[in-house]
């Protein structure tokens, strides 16, 4: 479903991603792992559109994508919850889930009740503001939004980044419950193993912009995996 061939970043002169490649398909989940500052992002980054490549090719569904916009890439049902959660502080709850409506033909404009099974608290919360949620319930608003684009590829930076042990594993399950369906790939960051670990279908670990081990959970060595996170 997504092919990710032999790309190169650069920030300015700096090289970010050195001839990277990665594949993602339906019903998988396939994580990146890896120190601070090795990639990661980047990589996210050049899927979504969010920055251009300098060299290789972005395949979707067929089609290269390696040169659109990312409200293009949105539309050809690419969603991302970047780092940081970025929703609309000032807007309603309500208000940031129709954001992710931008991409959607107006008759399938309008938020599920699939979103609220996922997300209960979110519907007790319509009218509050975005920024008066915490830490935990922005993230969860922040992945309803991006589920709401009815997403074929979802691209998650690190969705356990500052948040408490319950959410944590609320998130987890819910990942889980998408990758178990098969009709989404799921590419996702994150540092902590064995959330990780427990989620991903394919591992891929990067350091200093390249690809240093990949495979299946089984076939990777636990301890080779963690000693390449570890600062």
């Amino acid at each position: 479903m997504l092919e990710v061939k032999n790309i190169v970043l650069h920030y300015g002169a700096a090289i970010a991603l050195r001839e990277v490649s990665l594949t993602a398909v339906p019903g998988e989940v396939t994580c990146l792992l890896g120190r601070n500052g090795v990639g990661k992002t980047s990589l996210l980054r050049a899927v979504t559109g969010a920055h251009p490549i300098s060299k290789g090719a972005i395949i979707w569904e067929g089609s290269d994508i390696s040169r659109l916009p990312p409200y293009e890439r949105a539309r050809r049902g690419i969603a991302s919850v970047p780092q940081g959660r970025d929703i609309f502080p000032l807007l309603s709850v309500r208000e940031n889930l129709e954001t992710g409506f931008a991409v959607l033909p107006r008759a399938q404009r309008k938020v599920s009740d699939e979103i609220f099974e996922l997300f209960p608290i979110l519907k007790t919360m319509l009218g509050r503001r975005g920024g008066d949620l915490s830490g935990g319930q922005q993230q969860q608003l922040a992945i309803a939004r991006a589920l709401v684009m009815k997403p074929r590829l979802l691209v998650l930076d690190e969705p356990t980044e500052g948040i408490q042990p319950s959410i944590i594993k609320d998130i987890g399950r819910i990942i889980a419950l998408l990758r178990s369906r098969g009709t989404m790939a799921i590419l996702l960051v994150e540092q902590y193993f064995d959330f990780a670990h427990e989620l991903a279908s394919q591992i891929v670990v990067m350091d200093r912009g390249d690809i240093v081990l990949s495979g299946r959970p089984d076939e990777l060595d636990e301890a080779d995996v963690r000693r390449r996170l570890s600062v």
